[in-house]
């Protein structure tokens, strides 16, 4: 009943809630890792937790939310580790950074994230939340392995370069397979950086 809301949002928002809530989010996102987003319900979500549907809804506000903040949670996963391997080691050159965020970002987990652009694609009305905070997720960490020097407008335009171009790598290699097509674009945005690097 609409007198229970209230009470419902303050327990589950307590630091105790809170705590639950991110459990069962990791719980649900390694299964999406697992099994990718086809045949997605509460009720597998669930299973997939160790629990109930009943609290499922008890901290997520249905399934499209659980479902979105679960993307979420894979992409900020993929994110972390592209990062830490962009950062390892010293005085590494752009180009060579972004290089080293390729296996990072075909990996395991690439599969469901690409489910997920496509399903906001097919039904936007339903599902543009699983692709509207794409980018607002990974530009930062894009931003951040840019050369301090550059200005704020230039690592942006190149961060922008970096995402759109990878991106477009990404849809290649999972519709096509076409690994000779890719490793020469990746060549030629490598060489686009360079350049950008030494200007």
């Amino acid at each position: 009943m609409t007198e229970e809301r209230p009470g419902y949002r303050r327990s589950a928002k307590s630091p105790r809630g809170e705590a639950r809530r991110r459990e069962l989010l990791d719980r649900v996102a390694d299964d999406l890792g697992q099994n990718g987003l086809v045949d997605f319900s509460l009720r597998r979500a669930a299973r997939a937790a160790g629990t109930t549907h009943k609290v499922l809804l008890y901290h997520f506000a249905g399934p499209e939310e659980l479902l979105t903040e679960s993307v979420l949670q894979l992409r900020e996963r993929r994110i972390s580790r592209s990062l830490a391997a962009a950062t390892e080691g010293a005085d590494r050159s752009l180009a060579d950074r972004v290089r080293s965020m390729w296996p990072i970002l075909v990996g395991p987990e690439s599969w469901v994230l690409d489910q997920a652009i496509g399903l906001a694609m097919y039904d936007p009305a339903r599902y543009a939340d699983l692709a509207r905070e794409a980018s607002k997720q990974y530009l930062p960490a894009l931003l951040s392995i840019c050369p301090a020097a550059w200005s704020e407008q230039r690592k942006g335009e190149v961060a922008e370069l970096i995402l759109a171009t990878l991106r477009g790598f990404l849809i290649e290699w999972r519709t096509s397979g076409d690994g000779a097509g890719i490793e020469a674009g990746f060549a030629a945005l490598v060489r686009a950086l360079e350049r950008e690097e030494s200007a």
